[in-house]
């Protein structure tokens, strides 16, 4: 009869191979009955399996079975003839194999050893390597512009002036005045670089790598970078309980020595939280998404540093307060002009959401869209034809000045140049933000990249001739998030460039059920296994040289087999993977020129 499974079976229609598939939840137990007809029996075979979850395939394994018994009593004497059959079925398997193919796959382990050499250990030297620290260096500098703008607001620029005025004619002594400014500058370092420290233990230090795709998280950043964009444009004001900051300011004023310093600071970051907290909530949602652990810490040491900067240098230098520019209703402007930029990245984290879903609410060209509408609106702002009612209050009747005119320009060219990329320009500028290309309904720049190579030696082959790196794509035909990763990835345009021009592309699946001349016995972990087939071969290829079993998987190699840059998985990040790609480009050219 057939093959009968045993246990929770699940069909549903899968949007990315336009079919229905089968699959099986937690356990299954497959049943075939056999009809025996002679006195004993011998029956040999092989289990295929795989197992995928939402971020990878492993790749199809077999399992070897043998069973011997008696059969019934009454059965005639086997026939010797069955070994022969299946011995003239092998050959016949063998003889169905293109000479073409079989002549490269009978080379499987032999055929180069360097090319078939384990690199491991290389490989993760360059997982550990310096793009932690790189990324760090850019959380630190965002943060520091992240708290130059903040001290422009005017909850914190106003008050500047009172507060190194106070330091200075309270002490007598010049150097000692000088000395509290720093320490309370000092403070406020240690009290956001605190925050920083409690949004990663509150998140866990394995959860902060989660957060950039958690689609609830998104969500909740998406409310409250909108709320706060908001407040920015004078609907309401976001402040703290007075009776937080009257209480610290008392026990500020009760106390002396550092401890009233440090109250003080506090005091100031209670105080000026209507103006901050925006910027801080854009900043700690773009380090807590990073997946970096000392993300929040390091961030909120650039915004710290940036904050407390004024303070400490103009108690230092106390003329330079004659030539700073006086409070007025350019900080309004800046601070509604922001309320626009962080609209505009609300949406970046909602359309993280949306991806995750599948609701298909925030495709590509309704974001740009939605970024067109809002950065026109916002050079119609800066050019005064856009008033809030904050604008009002703060007494803004008079023309523009000069610089937002040209920066209402600016904005303006910006949204014209983001036309283009509603019928599928791919708007570089942006591509950071935008979600994925393949998520756009009517798209004139189709780019469909096909690799030239699917087999290892051929294309090594090629890049040796070629003088060209190499990007090993192993992947699947079953492979759900393959098909995700050359859908979202590399149909974006700087992407398919560096692919088609920079790079020679093998993509080896390990599906690939093309049966092998002949079946070649190696040993994986202490135990034996049987390749048969041409994704058999390729899937031991990615476990005994790269160390990895799940696909996708990509990595850049010379044409000797050795790796130019770390490794990439599944994650639909076209900036990462063109700063992967280019990694390796630049390493491939570097060992070039010596």
């Amino acid at each position: 009869g057939k093959l009968q499974a045993k246990g929770k079976e699940i069909k549903e229609y899968d949007q990315i191979f336009g079919m229905q598939l089968r699959y099986f939840e937690n356990s299954v137990t497959f049943v075939q009955r056999y009809k025996i007809t002679g006195k004993t029996y011998n029956v040999k075979g092989y289990l295929e399996y795989g197992a995928c979850n939402d971020t990878g395939c492993m790749p199809p394994t077999s399992v070897e079975f043998s069973y011997k018994g008696n059969g019934p009593a009454d059965a005639p004497e086997a026939q010797e003839e069955t070994t022969d059959e299946a011995a003239a079925d092998t050959t016949a398997v063998a003889a169905a194999v293109p000479g073409d193919s079989a002549s490269v796959d009978t080379a499987a382990v032999a055929s180069d050893g360097n090319l078939w050499k384990p690199v491991i250990n290389e490989l993760k030297a360059f997982q550990d390597g310096g793009n932690a620290s790189h990324s760090l260096w850019y959380i630190l500098v965002m943060g520091f512009v992240g708290g130059l703008l903040a001290v422009l607001m005017p909850c914190i620029w106003p008050i500047i002036p009172m507060t190194v005025s106070f330091f200075l004619k309270r002490n007598k002594d010049k150097k000692k005045g000088i000395r509290d400014a720093i320490t309370y500058g000092i403070s406020i370092i240690v009290i956001y670089v605190l925050l920083g420290f409690l949004i990663t233990l509150i998140s866990g230090g394995n959860g902060l790598n989660s957060l950039s795709t958690n689609a609830v998280f998104n969500i909740i950043i998406f409310l409250v970078l909108v709320v706060f964009a908001v407040s920015f444009f004078g609907w309401f004001e976001l402040e703290l309980p007075s009776k937080w900051t009257n209480s610290v300011d008392n026990k500020a004023s009760a106390t002396s020595g550092l401890v009233s310093i440090f109250l003080m600071a506090f005091t100031l970051v209670l105080v000026s939280f209507s103006c901050t907290a925006p910027i801080i909530g854009l900043l700690l949602a773009e380090f807590s998404t990073s997946g970096n652990i000392a993300a929040p810490a390091v961030g909120m040491l650039g915004f710290s540093v940036a904050l407390a900067l004024p303070f400490t240098l103009f108690a230092m230098f106390p003329a330079w307060l004659k030539s700073a520019p006086k409070s007025g209703s350019w900080m309004n402007t800046l601070k509604v002009t922001l309320g626009f930029v962080e609209l505009a990245f609300s949406l970046k984290f909602l359309s993280v959401a949306d991806l995750a879903y599948g609701w298909h609410i925030l495709d590509r060209e309704t974001f740009l869209a939605l970024w067109i509408a809002i950065f026109f609106l916002l050079g119609l702002y800066l050019i005064g034809k856009l008033k809030f009612q904050s604008d009002v209050v703060m007494g803004e009747s008079k023309p523009m000045p000069v610089p937002c005119v040209m920066m209402g320009l600016v904005s303006f060219a910006f949204a014209i140049y983001m036309v283009p990329g509603l019928w599928g320009a791919p708007c570089k500028a942006v591509g950071a933000f935008a979600p994925p290309i393949n998520t756009q309904d009517f798209n004139l720049n189709t780019n469909e990249i096909k690799p030239k190579y699917t087999s290892y030696e051929e294309g090594m082959a090629a890049a040796a001739a070629q003088g060209k790196p190499v990007l090993i794509d192993f992947t699947g035909f079953g492979c759900v998030n393959c098909r995700k990763m050359e859908a979202a990835v590399w149909t974006d345009p700087r992407v398919a460039e560096k692919l088609n021009d920079d790079y020679i592309l093998i993509s080896l699946y390990v599906d690939d059920k093309q049966p092998l001349a002949k079946p070649i016995e190696v040993t994986v972990n202490g135990q034996k296994r049987t390749l048969r087939t041409v994704g058999d071969k390729w899937s031991y290829l990615q476990q005994s040289k790269f160390g990895a079993l799940a696909q996708p998987f990509y990595v850049t190699l010379d044409a000797e087999g050795n790796p130019l840059s770390r490794s990439f998985s599944y994650k639909e990040d076209v900036d990462d993977y063109l700063h992967f790609l280019q990694e390796g480009l630049d390493n491939y050219k570097k060992d070039e020129s010596k």
